[in-house]
Parts: structure tokens; C-alpha cells; sequence
């Protein structure tokens, strides 16, 4: 059966995450359901990051296997016809090999988080973004993110759901970009690594959001990282901001 890798955009607010979950919408549900309009033994497929209720993605890559030799563009075009009217949408379809999986051939993955900043509700950006009251010391935030690049054990940052058979994982970047918007400002976190933990994003993001705010200090994120104790880790931020944004290969499949 040809193998084809998938980019999926969507916005994760209608769904249960990824998943499929029985009784609850889920992404992978939409993207199998429009694949069996075209094949209906269409076998299941495989994301990269299996995200979390409410938590959206404009590069999650997924893989499927079909009976037809399909032309990929028209096996993107025809997805996004059976896909309407969910918020679900694929950007780009290609053939691979039949040992691409797009969960373990991913050699990295890169996260972007969302936060605003501003006293008046959002508008647009309902469910877009995590909003909070006031502005943020992004150069103290910057200061306690220092703590956690690099090899680490993330016990402290990952939920206790967690079914990764270790915590100890590489955080190769966090960059912390400031920008003025009408009547308040944006913060976006952008973290890149191979793999990432269970709400590890939004456990750091809840942590460093203390710092920015002065309840903790730069210095309590390592303290925090160096307990291996999930009970020292700051709020977990909601999942409203948080976006899939890439997962890369060793081989661009969509190049």
C-alpha cells in the first residue's frame, strides 16, 4: 500500500485533542473519517504529537497508508472537501517511504505559545491565546528559561499522566519574543526539541509566566527543575495558546 505524509492545520478548540477517543471529537476521527470517504478500508493513521484537548496545530504531520496510488495534490484537495466543515484542514500531502512514520522519523519538534497580556477580554483571539491582566518582565522570564535549556530531568515539568519511559529529554531553545498590540502586549514562546513530555510546554509556560509576573524569581525555575517534584512546578498554563507549529525529518517529505 503507498504511503503518504500528511501537514494538518487545525484549531484545536472543538476537539478532545488528537486522539481518537470514543464518544469525544478528535482530529485523528476527522482526518481517518474524510480518508474512508475516499477508501472506505482505509487503515488508521499516525500523528507526530498527540496533542491535548483544545490545543491547535498549523504543522502536525500525520501518515497514512491507501489502496490507490493517489496524486498527492489531489489527495490533499479531496481530504479538505470531506473534511468541511471542521475547523481541519490539510495543508500538503506527499508520498514517502514505506518506513516513514511520522511519529519516530521525527528528528525534532517545535512549539509555539501564545500569551497576552491586557486588561479588556479577547476578542479575536478567543481561544487563540492565554490571556492574563497585566505585562510581563519578559527579561526575568528570559533569565529563569536560561535554567531549563539543555539535558535535563523534566520530572518537575511533566504531568503525572506522563507515559514517557523517562523524563529526561534535551530542550535545545526557548526564545521569549516581545510585541506591542493595541492596548496590551504579546508574549510568544517558542520552544524546540526532539520530543516533548506531557504538558511539559505548558508547565514551563505556567512557570515562567510567575517569573514575568514577580511572584517567583528566575532563580526558583532551577530550584524547581533540580526537585524532580511535580509539586514544585508552577500553574499549568490553559491549552488555548499553545500550537504545534513544525516537526522536522531527516528528509523534508513535503520539500
Amino acid at each position: 500500500m503507498p504511503r503518504y505524509a500528511l501537514k494538518i492545520d487545525y484549531h484545536g478548540g472543538p476537539f478532545a485533542g488528537w486522539q481518537r477517543q470514543s464518544g469525544q471529537a478528535s482530529v485523528q476521527e476527522a482526518v481517518e473519517t474524510a480518508l474512508r470517504r475516499l477508501e472506505p478500508d482505509a487503515p488508521g493513521i499516525a500523528a507526530a504529537g498527540r496533542t491535548d484537548a483544545g490545543v491547535h496545530a498549523i504543522g502536525q504531520v500525520a501518515h497514512c497508508d491507501l489502496a490507490k496510488d493517489w496524486d498527492p495534490f489531489r489527495l490533499s484537495e479531496a481530504l479538505n472537501f470531506h473534511l468541511k466543515p471542521a475547523p481541519v484542514a490539510v495543508l500538503a500531502a506527499a508520498r514517502v517511504p514505506d518506513d516513514f512514520h511520522a511519529r519516530f522519523s521525527a528528528v525534532e519538534r517545535r512549539y509555539l505559545f501564545r500569551l497576552i497580556a491586557r486588561r479588556a477580554p479577547l476578542t479575536h483571539d478567543t481561544g487563540l491565546a492565554w490571556r492574563v491582566l497585566n505585562p510581563l518582565d519578559a527579561g526575568a522570564m528570559r533569565e529563569g528559561a536560561a535554567h531549563l535549556v539543555g539535558y535535563h530531568d523534566f520530572t518537575t515539568f511533566r504531568s503525572t499522566l506522563c507515559q514517557s519511559k523517562s523524563p529526561v529529554k534535551t530542550l535545545d531553545e526557548i526564545t521569549i519574543e516581545e510585541r506591542e498590540i493595541p492596548h496590551g502586549r504579546e508574549y510568544r514562546f517558542h520552544l524546540r526539541a526532539r520530543s516533548f513530555l506531557h504538558n511539559q510546554v505548558r508547565s514551563i509556560v505556567g512557570t515562567l509566566e510567575r517569573v514575568g509576573a514577580g511572584s517567583w524569581s528566575p532563580d526558583d525555575v532551577k530550584a524547581a527543575l533540580e526537585a524532580r517534584d511535580r509539586a514544585t512546578c508552577g500553574p499549568v498554563c490553559p491549552p488555548d495558546g499553545l500550537y504545534l507549529t513544525q516537526v522536522s525529518y531527516p528528509e523534508d517529505p513535503f520539500a
